[in-house]
């Protein structure tokens, strides 16, 4: 991208267009690869110690939740075929700046969580395959290394990182592959499978059936995240009014059929108990269902490489919505500062590994014995309330007759019944604790201050007030 296409006023109509060259078995591909990952591979265990045995409800009900907010992604994305996403709708929907920069920077912090669940997973991973007893405080310190790690990989630039991400997927998946394998496996060996577990519903005193399960969907739902940055490959799919429905529904599905799998397979090779206590609950699957076999110990460090893509995309994803932001002047200036051999957002880059940093230091210190749950949770609080939003924006851009078409159109009933299960699941009525709040909310309450602050630095700079003027360029970085 060069510096014109970053400046506001330079309109998208100027700017060539990208080369359409993904068709539906690459777009598949990148749906499915980005939706699997840290959630499936940490979260297991912590779904199963709020709802007992039947850790695939959870599961099931945040696909099918997932699934309706799909559908209000599909009217828009076929509709707007621009790599934009839920800012830019939001932007068309309502056209009130502040709300589009609201709603860009949670999902740049959503994309911060997240990385940093990956981080915490990366490092508990690395304890069990290398045998060394692990610390709090040692995890958290790798944590914190594996984070530099990746803002000096997206400091290289992006090239360099879209390289990684291709072999991150590939191992990503076969990782997967291989616990449900190795679960059938086990299952006509005649391991010690005990099928009954998945059936028992348990929750623990304080809570009531249903509290229970929308708690733990919640958290189920960090797993099915992912599907909604397809959208910014629209301009890059060939023929997206008809692909995109068909390639991102069979994604989610894909992705759900292979969480309750995977959920299942679980909690009929390893007692609850001991899922929800181990940070590595698929490693303690392979080491129940194949216990002859040395899968379980190459199955960490195949983890390590799973989660680093979760976390490589989302830190790229974060910097370079901090650096589209500050050069729309809604975000102080410094933060738009290039590299000028390297031509990465490099300010942008330190800005959000500092932010990730304080987030793990948070919850490592936290009165929590769990903070991959917590981090976890709150990423799907974020983009749950994202969604609810973008659930909204549908119906008030049907509105918008100048783009009706040929578009896809979701029945109107589904955006509704998706506004009121994701507003419901970011409410504390869910069941959340309070950890995720108070992280979430910190992270919301930081945007806000820098966003008075770029307000007060634009006046004194004789800048009018910046505004998001085109939302299509945000996620673009430099290069």
């Amino acid at each position: 991208m060069t510096d014109s296409a970053a400046k506001p006023g330079v309109g998208a109509d100027q700017q060539p267009q990208l080369k359409r060259v993904m068709g539906p078995g690459l777009l598949l591909l990148f749906i499915v690869g980005d939706i699997l990952g840290t959630g499936v591979y940490a979260l297991v265990g912590d779904v199963a110690g709020e709802v007992g045995g039947a850790a695939w409800l959870p599961f099931l009900i945040a696909f099918i939740i997932a699934t309706i907010t799909a559908f209000s992604y599909l009217e828009l994305v076929t509709k707007y075929p621009q790599a934009a996403g839920a800012a830019l709708y939001a932007h068309k929907a309502f056209g009130i700046h502040f709300i589009t920069f609201l709603v860009a920077f949670v999902v740049m912090c959503s994309g911060i969580t997240s990385a940093s669940t990956a981080s915490r997973a990366f490092a508990a991973n690395f304890f069990e395959g290398t045998g060394i007893e692990a610390s709090k405080v040692g995890i958290a310190l790798l944590a914190l290394g594996f984070m530099a790690a990746l803002a000096a990989i997206n400091y290289r630039g992006v090239g360099e990182s879209v390289k990684l991400n291709v072999v991150l997927t590939i191992v990503e998946i076969t990782g997967l592959v291989v616990v449900v394998m190795v679960g059938f496996w086990a299952f006509t060996r005649g391991t010690d499978v005990d099928f009954s577990r998945i059936v028992a519903f348990e929750t623990g005193e304080e809570k009531n059936a249903f509290l229970a399960v929308t708690a733990a969907t919640s958290l189920a739902f960090f797993a099915m995240v992912g599907f909604e940055d397809s959208v910014n490959m629209a301009e890059e799919t060939k023929d997206p009014v008809r692909t995109f429905p068909k390639i991102l529904l069979s994604g989610l599905g894909i992705a759900g059929v292979v969480y309750i799998l995977i959920s299942i397979v679980a909690v009929a090779l390893v007692p609850v108990g001991e899922l929800e206590t181990s940070e590595t609950p698929l490693v303690e699957v392979v080491k129940a269902g194949a216990p002859g076999l040395p899968i379980d110990a190459i199955l960490p460090f195949i983890t390590m490489f799973a989660v680093s893509n979760t976390a490589l995309i989302n830190m790229l994803m974060a910097s370079r919505l901090i650096y589209g932001m500050a050069r729309q002047h809604v975000l102080p200036p410094v933060l738009g500062t290039v590299h000028p051999t390297r031509r990465s957002p490099w300010v942008a880059i330190v800005f959000t590994t500092v932010i990730a940093f304080a987030v793990i230091i948070y919850v490592s210190t936290s009165a929590s014995s769990n903070a991959i749950a917590i981090l976890g949770g709150t990423t799907s609080l974020l983009l749950l309330a994202v969604f609810a939003v973008v659930n909204v924006a549908v119906l008030v851009l049907r509105r918008d007759l100048q783009h009706e078409g040929k578009h896809f159109k979701t029945p109107t009933a589904l955006p509704v019944i998706g506004f009121v299960a994701s507003l419901y699941l970011v409410t504390p009525l869910s069941g959340r604790p309070p950890q995720q709040y108070i992280v979430a909310g910190g992270l919301v309450v930081l945007g806000i201050l820098l966003f008075f602050l770029t307000r007060a630095i634009n006046r004194q700079l004789g800048i009018r007030n910046g505004q998001i003027t085109d939302p299509a360029h945000l996620g673009s970085g430099p290069e």
